[in-house]
């Protein structure tokens, strides 16, 4: 389906600081684009949701906001074709508040991660290979500040500043079915006054690749603002600034344009008159007439 990039991008009239108390934009475009570009296949179901599906039929993105919960985005990796009814690999989930460009991080790098081959997104976190260590998930949480927490024994978490985001790791064996339907996961991501009652929460499964789970998180704890369209995005949870998005400023003039336009107000200059020369190899003047 080919996009418009006027759907790909997202604006607004105030910023949202901290991001991610920003909620969704309530367009699923931009973050369905990186994958769309690769050629995956787009189908709709009757209710309206959407499903793309990866060439070797070996990811499924269903796009639901017709599903059966607040479930919008949920994504699943399988180790062989997903119509063989095999589980899944991995899953993760984005509610229908989640911040779409949230959503956009994590499919962009699944893009990538497809187009390395199955050694890229179906790698399976492992402690003792760096390149696949959890704990790179948090890492980008920490250098902006976040702290670590154990609201619970079994649970880790790690808050920011304000205390109004956390990302919580439960240790210890999991129930995959439930890990893929509810948000009894490995690992849990949400915002806002209550994690009983979130802004907007993700969820992933225990073997979900460590590089798709960075890509959510430096994007969640970048500090620069959200745009969004303030009459149309939903309420914001306590704690969130709106800055008004002020229309461009004409550029500062630098001294080049100004000596530029000094100098095209100018009158032109009038052509000198001409003076005859004369040499020694000019003809001579005829004669006049005489008196």
């Amino acid at each position: 389906m080919p996009l418009d990039d006027d759907h790909r991008t997202i604006d607004g009239d105030v910023y949202i600081f901290p991001r991610y108390l920003a909620r969704s934009t309530a367009a699923g475009v931009p973050a369905l684009a990186p994958l769309l570009d690769l050629g995956w296949d787009l189908e709709h179901d009757d209710l309206g949701n959407a499903y793309v599906n990866a060439p070797d039929r070996r990811v499924r993105l269903g796009y639901l906001p017709e599903g059966e919960d607040d479930g919008l985005w949920r994504i699943n990796a399988y180790k062989a074709h997903h119509e063989l009814f095999n589980a899944p690999a991995w899953g993760v989930c984005f509610n229908n508040d989640t911040p779409t460009e949230f959503v956009r991080a994590f499919t962009t790098e699944l893009a990538a991660a497809y187009k390395q081959g199955p050694d890229a997104y179906l790698a399976t976190p492992t402690p003792a290979d760096k390149d696949h260590d959890p704990f790179l998930a948090v890492t980008s949480l920490i250098d902006r500040g976040w702290e670590f927490d154990q609201p619970e024994p079994g649970v880790f978490a790690i808050r920011s500043p304000d205390r109004l985001a956390a990302l919580e790791f439960t240790a210890g064996p999991l129930d995959p079915e439930a890990e893929l339907t509810s948000r009894t996961a490995r690992w849990h991501l949400w915002a806002g006054n209550s994690i009983d009652r979130p802004a907007w929460y993700a969820t992933a499964s225990t073997d979900t690749p460590v590089a798709l789970l960075t890509a959510v998180t430096q994007c969640v704890s970048d500090p620069a603002p959200l745009p969004r369209w303030q009459e149309e995005t939903f309420s914001y949870a306590k704690g969130a600034q709106l800055t008004p998005i002020l229309p461009p400023q004409p550029p500062v003039p630098t001294p080049l344009d100004v000596q530029r336009a000094a100098a095209s107000r100018r009158p032109a200059a009038l052509p000198a008159p001409s003076v005859p020369r004369w040499s020694t190899t000019s003809r001579p003047a005829l004669p006049g007439p005489r008196r």
